[in-house]
């Protein structure tokens, strides 16, 4: 086995916190992955992990020698992106990591037009509101909303989420349509119950942002299975507008107190690791994203701008 392969074997057992995990990525057995180890240590001289039995660490040494053998072999996978970038055929496996909502409805409609363009490409899509490590994971590029958080990612903002209180025609016909914001106290509203300010809807006034806290007798935890009731008849909702426009477009769902609401729009990027946008399938996928949601194709309506939560009102 070359050096190049050594290295790129403890790698994967570092950055995926294990030998069995490192052996699944490499279709390698555990005890092949931990031979490897055990002779680069012997070459060396140096012990550079300590074994445990739920993990590895790296030793001093270790961690010398894992950041240089990081950087080949991020030069290594960037020497063969530029050879298949000028061959201009992008191929082989994308991992894409999304959270449910613009998953399930924005991106999964779309993604037939992707796969046409590029053949080559086999896509990994994982569904998930977790939030992945896409490094340790080996997840070419994320797609997050709100706040990255993470210096080993890039970065591009490709669109912002805006919130919009909405209710059925059903509801509407049977309880009323609220006129002030005031009025919501006398409806059944459906907070989505992440955390308590989930609860505190935010609506301008004369003096600044005033929020007004929202209750009923039933709540969820998903902006889906909110936007599901909010469909039933069930009670009024806010959700962003990337969940609901389809349905508000099709007279499903009705936009509410517009000229108060405020919709706190929340940014949303494309993260993948550095230089891996030099990988022709991740630079294409990465276009197609940019392409199809930087002109927010789900905005049906503009809305104020954004505003930091104050002391409820």
């Amino acid at each position: 086995m070359d050096r190049a392969a050594e290295m790129e074997i403890l790698v994967a057992a570092i950055d995926r916190g294990g030998f069995t995990a490192a052996a699944d990525h490499l279709g390698l057995t555990p005890s092949a992955v931990s031979k490897v180890i055990s002779r680069l240590e012997a070459r060396l001289g140096v012990r550079l992990v300590e074994r445990t039995t739920r993990r590895v660490a790296l030793t001093a040494e270790g961690r010398t020698f894992y950041a240089a053998a990081r950087g080949i072999i991020g030069a290594i996978d960037e020497a063969e992106a530029s050879v298949m970038e000028a061959r201009g055929r992008p191929q082989g496996v994308l991992r894409v990591n999304c959270g449910t909502a613009f998953a399930m409805i924005q991106l999964a409609p779309v993604l037939s037009d992707f796969m046409t363009a590029h053949p080559g490409v086999s896509l990994e899509l994982q569904i998930e509101d977790r939030i992945a490590d896409i490094v340790a994971e080996d997840i070419d590029v994320g797609i997050r909303t709100g706040p990255v958080g993470d210096d080993r990612l890039v970065a591009r903002r490709f669109a912002d989420v805006r919130r919009v209180i909405v209710a059925s025609p059903t509801y509407l016909r049977r309880m009323g349509r609220p006129a002030q914001p005031d009025d919501l106290a006398r409806h059944v509203c459906i907070p989505i119950a992440t955390t308590p300010d989930m609860a505190l809807w935010p609506f301008a006034s004369a003096t600044g942002p005033r929020f007004v806290e929202v209750r009923g007798p039933i709540s969820v935890g998903t902006a889906e299975g909110a936007h599901a009731l909010a469909l039933g008849g069930v009670g009024i909702a806010r959700l962003g507008d990337l969940v609901v426009a389809r349905s508000i477009r099709e007279g499903l769902l009705a936009p509410l107190l517009e000229d108060s609401h405020i919709a706190e729009p929340v940014p949303m990027h494309l993260v993948f690791p550095a230089g891996r946008q030099r990988l022709p399938k991740v630079r294409v996928f990465l276009d197609f994203v940019m392409d199809r949601f930087s002109r927010s194709p789900w905005r049906v309506w503009s809305r104020k701008t954004e505003v930091s939560r104050p002391a409820r009102c």
